[in-house]
């Protein structure tokens, strides 16, 4: 009965200050903030990054660093050093230990979106997540060398939908560009959202993009381009020179470090080949030194925090010498001064706390739909769950800790020492 009367006077107190115990509260929101941000964030994009792909054993392109082919042949960043050539593409898939080889091929545009060349075996055997395979939301997937499917942020941010003509461009757009115009592309289906780079990618088929690039052999557009027809083209062998990497899967996945030691050791047109899951792995163990400098600082901002908390009861306490000392006059000991300033600092750190842990679900869903729409991953997993649980518990708790030293501190003063000062 006691403690909750405590707890009561303890509420009453921070109301009776409410403009100190505000800033207080909103400190220690903030530094929660940034805490779980920076730890959201790095488990979601990990999270994000290894959802991307599966399913697929090995990718497979011409000689680069693993972490440079994976980021450019997955997610779309970067640029390759080299291709693949053709021919090397055919042995690769011709080889008895590989089940399919889907070949893609990168670097055009449109408005922003990356276009992605590939076939039919992408779209068989592509998979995301845990083992999802790609879907097409409305049409078909490309049957024609003209044909376009698009993921699913292109199609909403574009307002694009079946039969609307896409007019591809050569080269990153941002970097300066010309366009395909002479040769329109046109949506016959769209894909489902899926969370990853594949919702902001135009897809055509390998013969269409050879096509496109008729005349374009130097880099630009040459100026007898516009006097090869369609129809001409159409009559065109258009297998492609080379591909940007393979994505291959294996008949047996217990010979995938077989397979890649043999890929590698070839002399005759090298190629990297890479365990996407390994060399995520990598990839993680390169920022690992970045991410514990986040969270270093996120907990040095918490410890920011709590020290707001001590400063905001210390400076108060001459200020509440004459309430300490009524108190103590009416019947409170030392014990019940001590617990109700303990259980003030307590409640500004649980509410501090559990306010840090609404602003980061406020930031994520701000953030969700940037990160969708710029690099076409969303931040999952970012649900209030035990790491909010375990931080507003364990800043509570270091409030309560910390309460002692004003709770000491007031304890202390004599009964006639507030009640000796005058008004």
């Amino acid at each position: 009965m006691m403690e909750t009367s405590i707890l009561s006077l303890a509420a009453a107190s921070l109301r009776n200050r409410l403009g100190s115990a505000t800033l207080t509260i909103l400190a220690v929101a903030l530094s929660v903030t940034l805490f779980l941000g920076v730890e959201k964030s790095r488990t979601a994009m990990r999270t994000s990054f290894d959802n991307t792909i599966s399913g697929t054993e090995l990718i497979v392109g011409a000689p680069t660093g693993a972490t440079n082919l994976l980021l450019h042949a997955v997610f779309h960043i970067g640029t390759p050093q080299a291709e693949l050539s053709w021919s090397r593409y055919q042995e690769i898939a011709a080889r008895p230990d590989i089940a399919w080889a889907a070949p893609v091929i990168l670097g055009d545009s449109h408005r922003g979106f990356d276009v992605l060349a590939t076939n039919q075996t992408y779209f068989d055997h592509y998979k995301f997540g845990r083992d999802r395979s790609l879907e097409l939301a409305s049409g078909e997937i490309m049957t024609d060398i003209f044909d376009a499917v698009v993921g699913a942020s292109v199609a909403a941010e574009l307002g694009y939908d079946i039969g609307t003509p896409l007019i591809l461009s050569h080269g990153i757009e941002s970097t300066g560009h010309a366009h395909h115009d002479d040769r329109p592309f046109r949506i016959v289906g769209i894909l489902k959202p899926t969370g990853t780079p594949v919702d902001r990618t135009v897809h055509i088929g390998l013969e269409g993009l050879t096509a496109m690039h008729v005349g374009w052999e130097t880099g630009s557009r040459h100026h007898l381009a516009d006097s090869i027809t369609t129809e001409m083209i159409r009559s065109f062998d258009l297998t492609p020179d080379s591909v940007s990497a393979v994505f291959i899967g294996l008949k047996d996945k217990t010979t995938i470090l077989q397979t890649r030691r043999a890929l590698n050791s070839q002399r005759e047109e090298p190629v990297t080949a890479i365990i996407p899951g390994q060399t995520l792995t990598q990839l993680w163990r390169l920022v690992g030194t970045f991410e514990r400098l986040l969270i270093g600082v996120s907990i040095f901002v918490i410890a920011v925090g709590m020290t707001s908390i001590l400063t905001s009861m210390l400076s108060s306490l001459n200020e509440r010498r004459r309430e300490m000392s009524v108190l103590r006059a009416v019947g409170a000991g030392p014990r019940h001064i001590l617990m109700l300033l303990v259980s003030e600092c307590g409640l500004l750190g649980l509410i501090g706390a559990s306010a840090g842990v609404c602003f980061t679900q406020i930031l994520i869903l701000v953030i969700n739909p940037v990160l969708v729409s710029t690099v076409g991953m969303e931040l999952a997993g970012t649900a209030p769950g035990l790491t909010d649980f375990l931080t507003v518990v364990s800043v509570s708790v270091l409030a309560l800790i910390i309460g002692f030293w004003p709770a000491w501190t007031a304890t202390r003063n004599s009964i006639g020492d507030g009640l000796a000062i005058k008004l």
